[in-house]
């Protein structure tokens, strides 16, 4: 994944902080304190490139809380280093 926008920095933040849940699925719908998140396609890239995942194993098509991988964690950390 190249650069992060403010957006998805803001995703990983919210991520971090307990406030997001998605939908397990091929597009995972994303919601922040329960509201769809403002940009569907940047919170998918997240959850593909594998900085964003459910935190807890969940049927096709059920919402779980969502966690910072690893990769997401780390990302978010260069993030703030840039800023």
């Amino acid at each position: 994944m190249q650069e992060l926008s403010r957006r998805e920095v803001a995703l990983l933040k919210a991520t971090a902080a307990n406030r997001v849940d998605l939908t397990r699925s091929a597009e995972p719908d994303v919601r922040v304190d329960g509201l769809p998140f403002c940009d569907p396609t940047a919170a998918r890239a997240l959850v593909h490139a594998g900085l964003i995942e459910a935190a807890t194993p969940v049927a096709p098509g059920d919402r779980a809380p969502a966690r910072l991988t690893a990769a997401g964690a780390k990302a978010l950390g260069l993030a703030a280093l840039a800023a």
